[in-house]
């Protein structure tokens, strides 16, 4: 579904992404760990257009995703959840949700999103009338999730979702993950610095480090890796 070939960016004349490859198969969940300013964010900046690398491939189902304008890249079908949630916190919690739903696959399949985000979140329609900038952390990130399958995504792309959230609410909130992608067979691309967390929930698998690849493979793969035990598990 989504492949980068030699992946170069950065900002203005500081490098970050240094010949990345990663290829994420339809249906996948796939989890990309590493230390912070390892580039994983700019990584997910690259493929949603945010920063333009200097080098290097990206295909989508097929295309080219470099001459697709960044406005126009969600209505393929990517969904990018960003760090630090960015909700519109003056809007309210059904409002943020409508947002999502912009491209044409989310105004098309709007109901049937709307019923299946209260039933995968129902936090969110018990505070439907509620202004976002209020809700906790948690609550927050959910609405964050929530407007990501508003847009009817094929790609779900989620930057440190568990950032700043108590270890039940980030357990629960990888718990729903699971769920949705069971229920909606979505492709999942996750960023995320709980490791063990992340390669649990993972089929695949990407260590990055200092903008490079270090480490690929299954998630049990990794999670046997002396390297990762060591660096990232505390074993």
């Amino acid at each position: 579904m989504l492949r980068l070939e030699g992946i170069h960016a950065g900002y203005a004349a500081m490098k970050v992404l240094h010949g990345v490859s990663i290829a994420v198969e339809t249906g996948a969940f796939v989890s990309m760990v590493g230390p912070n300013g390892a580039g994983k964010t700019t990584l997910f900046k690259t493929i949603s257009g945010i920063v333009v690398p200097s080098a290097g491939r990206i295909e989508f189902e097929g295309v080219d995703l470099l001459r697709i304008a960044p406005a126009k890249r969600a209505h393929l079908g990517i969904a990018h959840v960003p760090e630090g949630r960015q909700v519109f916190p003056s809007l309210t919690v059904m409002e943020n949700l409508e947002m999502g739903a912009y491209t044409e696959a989310g105004r098309r399949d709007w109901q049937r999103n709307i019923e299946r985000i209260f039933a995968w979140l129902p936090v969110l329609a018990e505070r439907r009338t509620q202004v976002a900038g209020t809700l906790s952390g948690g609550e927050q990130q959910m609405l964050a999730i929530g407007r990501g399958l508003a847009s009817s995504p094929k790609l779900l792309m989620l930057d440190e979702p568990s950032m700043g959230l108590a270890p039940t609410i980030a357990d629960f909130i990888f718990e729903r993950l699971l769920e949705i992608r069971a229920d909606a067979g979505l492709t999942i691309l996750l960023v995320e610095q709980r490791v063990a967390e992340a390669l649990e929930s993972a089929d695949h698998g990407y260590v990055l480090e200092t903008g490079r690849v270090v480490l690929e493979g299954t998630a049990a793969t990794l999670r046997a890796d002396d390297r990762v035990r060591q660096a990232y598990l505390g074993m």
